[in-house]
């Protein structure tokens, strides 16, 4: 009887980066694993964050039972505020995973009627017809998991993100033995992380970054600009060891590694001496060679703390000549652009920039496993199925390959979001699909608005709060206006001539608030005109019009 099946339906992560969310099915109970996001691409105008299309989910409301979680990075924790706005079940994870989403749930007001449940890796617990056993594995951020997911005709077993690293910083490795322990009994299908399928061999450990920073520490003369991933916590903890080594006081600076040093400290993965971190207006007042600012914004993020000091305008973090900036992350494809910049701001400012550019040593290591440990995982673990899952077509199809010619797997199966997976103890076949798709939210404050399809948004948009066109002509040579703004307002239905005049005015109140640097800057100073600009419109008129900067070059 197909009753007798177990269904696996991804539902975001397999044919994109991000968004990672999968259900498996029994019968009538369904658990979610992951409940991820990822931001949009350029041409998605106006909207903040995509999530997955949880219409499934929705649909069979009353057999969802909990929400599953991996680890606590954005692209599997996410998309929880909206699914949980819809869809109020359990959410399971580690302590330090819980800690993000609670801070996360707070800022979305729903964190009062969220049921987080905390699991410890090797404690098993069970969800209806499934018995979970949450593994530990290593990755960029800490505390992270497997999920062997023991189910009536078999385990499924999913790694999360993972590497496989033996001595990370925080002397929790990855758990080999269950995996060994759990191929010894019978893995009916692994779900395995596709994201260095293109990269041959192993993944360093965490500790090989320790070398080339430490060196980087001695030889810095002046302020050193520290920046990582905010979820980093390795790292985090790396340079603070480093700088408390070499006579360096820490101050730390933007509102996500704030947060972050923050939890870990709580939960005791960070271990700070007194008075190593001062606060970030004493940099001032210590000498250039005894500082170390830690600093968001490595992918150059048009309003991050290091884009603002690398134009100058930050309240705290001034980079002067020879002071070095060290990016230790890897550039996310398609921030390129963003952060080249960023770095030539840096440049004209005479700051030494440290980047990953193949040239300057071992200054950040991936979080995901290569070929060669894909490779051992597969072997210790020898599934029957397997099915690579997070990453675009081309991993998933690449990572198949690798699993098929190893020869320990009887059926390599290749899915995509939507598809759905009929397996039972000897078979697994592809049996149909549901609907899935993205969710585009725009989240103004706190609301969440959901822009279902971009052209309808838009039109929608347009029609009811009409459009605002800024335009400001910049003489490309001095960086001065050449003449007033010019503020063209269509479609917004209130009266429009004293509102142009004050518009006319936030926007030159802007621009003699920004640097020429800045000005010259079109990504920095359209983003905060339409900022400052929506905030004014909104507060006077109550209306969310389209702001659409035109800045021409003259």
């Amino acid at each position: 009887m197909a009753q007798d099946k177990l269904k696996m339906i991804p539902l975001g992560g397999l044919g994109e980066f991000g968004m990672n969310c999968m259900a498996l099915r029994w019968q009538d109970d369904i658990i979610v694993i992951d409940a991820g996001l990822m931001f949009p691409e350029e041409e998605l105008l106006g909207v903040d964050i995509v999530v997955p299309d949880i219409s499934y989910l929705t649909e069979n409301r009353e057999k969802v039972r909990a929400i599953l979680l991996t680890h606590g990075h954005e692209d599997h924790i996410g998309g929880l505020p909206w699914i949980l706005s819809e869809l109020n079940v359990p959410v399971y994870g580690t302590e330090f995973t819980l800690a993000y989403v609670e801070g996360k749930l707070e800022e979305h007001r729903l964190l009062d009627d969220a049921d987080l449940n905390e699991m410890i890796p090797g404690k098993r617990f069970t969800l209806g017809p499934f018995s979970v056993m949450p593994i530990r594995v290593t990755h960029s951020l800490v505390d992270c998991v497997a999920l062997a997911i023991h189910t009536p005709v078999g385990v499924i077993l999913h790694t999360g993100d993972f590497k496989i690293d033996l001595s990370p910083p925080d002397n929790k490795p990855f758990d080999l033995h269950s995996f060994a322990e759990l191929g010894k009994q019978g893995v009916l299908a692994l779900l395995q992380d596709s994201t260095n399928v293109d990269r041959n061999g192993y993944t360093p450990s965490e500790r090989a970054v320790r070398p080339k920073l430490d060196e980087i520490f001695s030889q810095t003369k002046k302020k050193l600009f520290f920046s990582c991933f905010s979820s980093s916590i390795h790292r985090i903890r790396l340079a603070m060891e480093l700088a408390a080594q070499h006579g360096r006081k820490v101050a730390v600076i933007g509102r996500s590694l704030d947060n972050s040093t923050e939890i870990a400290q709580d939960l005791g993965y960070l271990d700070v001496p007194q008075g190593l971190i001062i606060n970030p207006g004493q940099i001032r007042d210590m000498p250039p060679n005894k500082l170390l600012i830690m600093i968001s914004g490595t992918q150059g993020e048009p309003m991050s703390a290091l884009s603002r000091a690398a134009v100058n305008n930050h309240k705290f973090a001034h980079i002067d000549a020879g002071d070095t900036v060290l990016l230790s992350s890897r550039v996310i494809p398609g921030n390129e652009k963003s952060i080249y910049r960023m770095i030539d701001h840096l440049e004209r400012r005479d700051a030494k920039v440290i980047h990953d550019d193949g040239q300057s040593g071992l200054i950040h290591v991936s979080g995901h496993g290569s070929q060669e440990e894909l490779r051992l995982m597969i072997n210790l673990v020898r599934p029957k199925f397997f099915i690579p899952v997070h990453g675009d077509y081309r991993h998933l199809k690449r990572h198949a390959e690798l699993a098929g010619a190893m020869g320990v797997v009887e059926k390599t199966i290749l899915l995509e979001d939507g598809d759905v997976l009929e397996l039972d103890k000897g078979s697994a076949t592809k049996t149909g699909k549901v609907t899935v798709g993205r969710v585009c939210i725009d989240s103004g404050g706190t609301s969440t608005d959901v822009v279902e399809d971009i052209v309808i948004r838009d039109r929608k948009h347009l029609s009811e709060d009409g459009i605002v066109l800024p335009i400001i002509a910049i003489n490309k040579r001095t960086g001065l206006l050449e003449n007033p703004p010019e503020i063209v307002m269509r479609g917004m239905a209130v009266p429009e001539e004293g509102l142009i005049a004050e518009a006319r005015q936030v926007v030159l109140r802007t621009l003699e608030g920004s640097s020429s640097e800045e000005k010259a800057d079109y990504g920095v100073i359209k983003e905060k005109i339409r900022n400052d600009l929506k905030r004014y419109i909104q507060k006077s008129t109550s209306r969310r019009p389209l702001i659409m900067p035109v800045i021409l070059e003259i």
